[in-house]
């Protein structure tokens, strides 16, 4: 009776043992990477995916030791918090989607702010995300490159917007600059890879809504067997 839920609770398990190994190579390997963000200064891949990955794996240790016991106490837990998790993220999507523009705006401005801290004293990961997002993406500035005016006081981008990379290179001319805008680069990146996106997302719902059903039928079997028992 135990076999279906705990093979299905033992997914989420597996997946957050990936996920927290994934979390804690970057964290190791690209400790100096960290969020373009000013407000969240925490919010970084490797942080993310720690959290997520140690959030999962309790999730599904709770949902096979619960199915293995066949104890109701821990199975309904796992289902509850499965649903959760699954409520959050259909909330989160929708969300999104219906406050797109305003999100946009409020990204803008907060990566904007984000610049003036650009090479300043522990910022490092900040530094180095901004550097490798332009020369990887070919692009300079939030909206333009003008916005590093902004940061230096004077007409100069980093080195890292120039089209061939060579010391002070960004106190040249506009002329041997990227000028392509790095949010609307990036933003297009991610629309061109949406089908891959919404793959991935169609699969993760699916293996929740598994682990849903599984975790229901197997707490109703134990709770019948309790009531027959009685």
């Amino acid at each position: 009776m135990a076999v279906s839920p705990s093979f299905t609770s033992a997914h989420p398990q597996l997946g957050g043992c990936g996920i927290l190994g994934v979390g804690i190579w970057l964290a190791v390997t690209q400790g100096n990477f960290a969020t373009l963000s000013s407000s969240f200064p925490s919010l970084s891949a490797a942080n993310l995916l720690i959290v997520t990955g140690t959030f999962v794996m309790i999730i599904g240790f709770v949902g096979c030791i619960g199915a293995i016991k066949e104890n109701k106490c821990l199975l309904l837990s796992f289902f509850i918090m499965l649903l959760i998790i699954f409520l959050l993220e259909l909330t989160v999507v929708i969300l999104f989607f219906v406050y797109t523009d305003k999100i946009d705006k409020y990204a803008q401005r907060d990566l904007k702010k984000g610049l003036h801290l650009y090479g300043t004293d522990g910022n490092i990961g900040l530094t180095n995300a901004w550097s490798i997002i332009q020369t990887d993406f070919r692009c300079c500035g939030v909206s333009n490159y003008t916005d590093w005016f902004e940061v230096y006081n004077t007409t100069r981008v980093p080195d890292s917007c120039c089209l061939e990379f060579s010391e002070n290179c960004g106190l040249h001319s506009p002329g041997t600059w990227w000028k392509a805008p790095c949010y609307e680069t990036v933003k297009i990146w991610l629309q061109e890879n949406l089908l891959a996106v919404g793959i991935f997302g169609l699969c993760t719902a699916l293996v929740q809504i598994l682990g849903l059903t599984f975790a229901m039928t197997m707490y109703c079997q134990v709770v019948k067997a309790d009531t027959y028992c009685a």
